[in-house]
Protein backbone atom coordinates (compact mmCIF):
# COMPACT_ATOMS: atom_id res chain seq x y z
CA UNK A 1 0.00 0.00 0.00
CA UNK A 2 1.65 3.14 -1.02
CA UNK A 3 0.65 6.68 0.26
CA UNK A 4 0.86 9.65 -1.57
CA UNK A 5 2.27 13.16 -0.26
CA UNK A 6 4.45 14.72 2.44
CA UNK A 7 5.16 14.32 5.95
CA UNK A 8 4.98 16.25 8.69
CA UNK A 9 8.65 16.63 8.92
CA UNK A 10 9.21 17.37 5.33
CA UNK A 11 6.38 20.26 5.68
CA UNK A 12 8.14 21.33 8.71
CA UNK A 13 11.91 21.67 6.95
CA UNK A 14 10.03 23.49 3.96
CA UNK A 15 8.32 26.25 6.26
CA UNK A 16 11.73 26.50 8.32
CA UNK A 17 13.34 27.49 4.80
CA UNK A 18 10.54 29.69 3.58
CA UNK A 19 10.92 31.34 7.11
CA UNK A 20 14.86 31.71 7.27
CA UNK A 21 14.96 33.01 3.70
CA UNK A 22 12.06 35.94 4.39
CA UNK A 23 14.46 36.86 7.46
CA UNK A 24 17.30 37.58 5.13
CA UNK A 25 15.75 39.32 2.89
CA UNK A 26 13.64 41.77 5.15
CA UNK A 27 17.07 41.96 6.78
CA UNK A 28 18.88 43.05 3.31
CA UNK A 29 16.46 45.59 2.59
CA UNK A 30 17.34 47.97 5.45
CA UNK A 31 19.31 50.07 3.99
CA UNK A 32 17.73 49.97 0.75
CA UNK A 33 14.04 51.24 2.48
CA UNK A 34 16.70 54.03 4.66
CA UNK A 35 17.81 55.65 1.04
CA UNK A 36 14.29 55.61 -0.48
CA UNK A 37 13.16 57.80 2.44
CA UNK A 38 16.68 60.19 1.62
CA UNK A 39 15.45 60.36 -1.91
CA UNK A 40 12.24 61.37 -0.52
CA UNK A 41 13.63 63.82 1.88
CA UNK A 42 16.31 65.40 -0.70
CA UNK A 43 13.39 65.71 -3.39
CA UNK A 44 10.78 67.56 -0.92
CA UNK A 45 13.62 69.83 0.34
CA UNK A 46 14.19 70.35 -4.04
CA UNK A 47 10.45 71.39 -3.69
CA UNK A 48 9.98 73.26 -0.72
CA UNK A 49 13.39 75.56 -2.69
CA UNK A 50 11.47 76.02 -5.73
CA UNK A 51 7.95 76.81 -4.28
CA UNK A 52 10.13 79.66 -1.88
CA UNK A 53 11.59 81.26 -4.91
CA UNK A 54 8.15 81.01 -6.99
CA UNK A 55 6.38 82.70 -4.12
CA UNK A 56 9.10 85.56 -3.72
CA UNK A 57 8.13 86.88 -6.78
CA UNK A 58 4.71 86.13 -6.01
CA UNK A 59 2.92 89.74 -3.86
CA UNK A 60 0.02 87.91 -3.29
CA UNK A 61 2.18 85.21 -1.30
CA UNK A 62 4.73 86.81 0.94
CA UNK A 63 4.38 90.54 -0.45
CA UNK A 64 6.87 92.08 -2.89
CA UNK A 65 10.24 90.15 -3.09
CA UNK A 66 10.40 88.46 -0.38
CA UNK A 67 10.07 84.97 0.51
CA UNK A 68 7.19 83.96 3.33
CA UNK A 69 7.76 84.13 7.31
CA UNK A 70 9.05 81.34 9.24
CA UNK A 71 9.78 80.68 12.39
CA UNK A 72 11.93 77.93 14.28
CA UNK A 73 9.74 74.78 13.77
CA UNK A 74 10.66 70.77 13.20
CA UNK A 75 8.15 67.96 11.52
CA UNK A 76 6.59 69.99 8.96
CA UNK A 77 6.90 72.26 6.64
CA UNK A 78 4.04 74.91 6.53
CA UNK A 79 2.05 75.80 2.83
CA UNK A 80 3.77 77.92 0.88
CA UNK A 81 1.36 80.30 -0.88
CA UNK A 82 -0.14 78.07 -3.46
CA UNK A 83 2.40 77.17 -4.62
CA UNK A 84 2.97 73.55 -2.04
CA UNK A 85 0.09 72.93 -0.66
CA UNK A 86 -0.02 70.83 1.74
CA UNK A 87 3.99 71.35 2.71
CA UNK A 88 6.02 67.92 2.28
CA UNK A 89 6.24 66.00 5.78
CA UNK A 90 9.34 63.49 6.77
CA UNK A 91 8.62 60.03 5.64
CA UNK A 92 9.56 58.71 9.32
CA UNK A 93 7.46 61.00 11.09
CA UNK A 94 10.56 60.85 13.53
CA UNK A 95 11.80 63.81 15.89
CA UNK A 96 15.62 62.78 14.20
CA UNK A 97 14.99 63.10 11.09
CA UNK A 98 12.47 65.52 10.75
CA UNK A 99 12.22 68.54 8.57
CA UNK A 100 12.93 72.00 9.96
CA UNK A 101 14.11 75.82 8.98
CA UNK A 102 15.51 78.73 10.42
CA UNK A 103 14.14 82.08 11.70
CA UNK A 104 13.87 84.25 8.79
CA UNK A 105 12.66 87.40 10.47
CA UNK A 106 15.84 88.80 11.50
CA UNK A 107 17.57 91.44 9.66
CA UNK A 108 17.09 92.09 6.32
CA UNK A 109 14.21 90.41 7.21
CA UNK A 110 12.37 87.72 5.09
CA UNK A 111 15.06 88.21 2.16
CA UNK A 112 16.43 84.49 2.66
CA UNK A 113 15.57 81.35 4.27
CA UNK A 114 17.37 77.75 5.28
CA UNK A 115 14.80 74.78 5.05
CA UNK A 116 16.80 71.29 6.31
CA UNK A 117 16.82 67.87 6.57
CA UNK A 118 18.64 65.43 8.34
CA UNK A 119 19.56 62.11 6.01
CA UNK A 120 19.43 58.54 7.16
CA UNK A 121 21.74 56.35 4.64
CA UNK A 122 25.18 58.18 4.86
CA UNK A 123 27.63 56.73 7.98
CA UNK A 124 28.19 60.56 8.95
CA UNK A 125 25.65 62.83 10.12
CA UNK A 126 24.79 64.43 6.66
CA UNK A 127 22.20 67.28 6.04
CA UNK A 128 20.35 68.58 3.01
CA UNK A 129 19.51 72.04 3.29
CA UNK A 130 17.68 74.95 0.37
CA UNK A 131 18.48 78.08 0.62
CA UNK A 132 18.05 81.58 -1.71
CA UNK A 133 21.18 80.35 -3.00
CA UNK A 134 20.00 76.78 -4.20
CA UNK A 135 20.29 73.38 -2.69
CA UNK A 136 23.18 71.77 -1.60
CA UNK A 137 24.50 68.67 1.04
CA UNK A 138 27.26 68.76 3.67
CA UNK A 139 28.38 66.22 6.67
CA UNK A 140 28.06 67.99 10.09
CA UNK A 141 27.14 67.35 13.14
CA UNK A 142 25.44 70.56 13.92
CA UNK A 143 22.14 71.56 12.75
CA UNK A 144 22.39 73.88 9.77
CA UNK A 145 22.10 78.10 10.78
CA UNK A 146 22.08 81.05 9.42
CA UNK A 147 25.38 81.20 9.03
CA UNK A 148 25.93 77.92 8.03
CA UNK A 149 22.76 76.49 6.01
CA UNK A 150 24.92 73.28 4.62
CA UNK A 151 28.20 75.80 3.84
CA UNK A 152 25.64 78.35 2.20
CA UNK A 153 25.58 81.82 3.92
CA UNK A 154 21.78 82.34 3.93
CA UNK A 155 21.76 85.89 4.25
CA UNK A 156 23.66 86.77 1.59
Amino acid sequence: MSKKGFTLIELLVVIAVIGLLSSIVLVALGPARAKARDARRQSDIRQVNTAMEMCYNDAACAGAERYISMTTATGTVPDIGTYLKPGPTDPTNSGNYSYGWVTNNTSPAYQWYCVYARLEAPATTTWICASNEGVKSKASVSTPTKDDCCGMDADS
